[in-house]
């Protein structure tokens, strides 16, 4: 789940300032966390106190993203997200936006079973993204992180999301000059996706999702969750990252990673070991 924070906050100095190449800084003084790490630490927290019994697990989402979130009134949240979180009796708002996805990282780290992963983010977006496409792409990012946990390669990865929720028929060098800012689902997530597909590292997967611009620190939340999955976290970007978290937020990652381990890195020869 680090992977989607480590994105977030690498994405954070490039949303409004794109940069279509993969040649920067990665963790700067200029980076912060936005609202993409607090909304996916709330769905861990979520999670958390759940404690495996799901069948409450929406209404406890709502208190955690309103818990979790309301300290943080600056970092970037939507519009309508913002009035849900400070509503007296929020209600989702069939909302397809990219939000969906970019919080719903905890979901494949938890989950024992594919269906288990669609399930529980299905529960945590629809109290605010119901619309078919917003649960589709929150699902299709769950779904990525369970199959790149459990053991599936790139190819197979890449194959069921074609099959199953976007067509893969495109490269990042194909569409980077033309990409441009997207809220949406629908032109986060795949590309997201991609740059994952078409990853090497961790590191150059973040890389990818920089380099495509857009909503840089969404896709690259997306993105890191999926590659920490697959790839582990190295050492010294996971130190480093930690640094950009206050005491609160911190609280709730360890407290997370104390139930779910993360993965470290594992290499082989410069290869990911699987």
């Amino acid at each position: 789940m680090l992977g989607a924070i480590i994105g977030d906050i690498v994405g954070s100095r490039f949303e409004w300032d794109n940069i279509k190449s993969k040649e920067f800084e990665l963790l700067t003084h200029c980076c912060e966390f936005t609202d993409d790490s607090v909304m996916s630490l709330a769905v861990a927290r979520a999670l958390l106190d759940c404690d495996g019994k799901y069948d409450g697990l929406g209404d406890c989402t709502v208190r955690a993203m309103r818990e979790v979130g309301r300290p943080y009134p600056y970092c970037g949240y939507g519009v309508m997200f913002f009035k849900w979180m400070y509503s007296k009796n929020p209600q989702p708002y069939n909302s397809y936006g990219n939000g969906a996805a970019m919080r719903v990282s905890a979901c494949g780290f938890v989950a024992d079973t594919l269906e288990e992963a669609v399930e529980l983010s299905r529960r945590v977006t629809e109290v605010t993204h119901n619309h078919p496409e917003g649960l589709k792409g929150a699902e299709a990012t769950a779904v990525c992180i369970f199959l790149a946990r459990t053991g599936s390669n790139i190819l197979e990865i890449r194959d069921y999301v074609d099959k199953h929720y976007y067509p893969m028929n495109f490269t990042l060098d194909g569409i980077r000059e033309s990409y441009t800012y997207n809220e949406t689902c629908q032109d986060t997530v795949p590309q997201a996706i991609m740059a994952f597909l078409e990853s090497t590292s961790f590191e150059d997967a973040i890389r990818n999702a920089i380099s495509i611009g857009g909503d840089s620190d969404t896709l690259a939340a997306i993105t890191g969750g999926i590659a920490e999955a697959y790839y582990g976290v190295p050492t010294e970007i996971r130190k480093h990252a930690l640094t950009f978290l206050d005491e609160r937020l911190l609280g709730i990652l360890n407290a997370f990673e104390n139930k779910y381990p993360p993965a470290l890195e594992k290499t082989v020869d410069g290869e990911p070991e699987r």
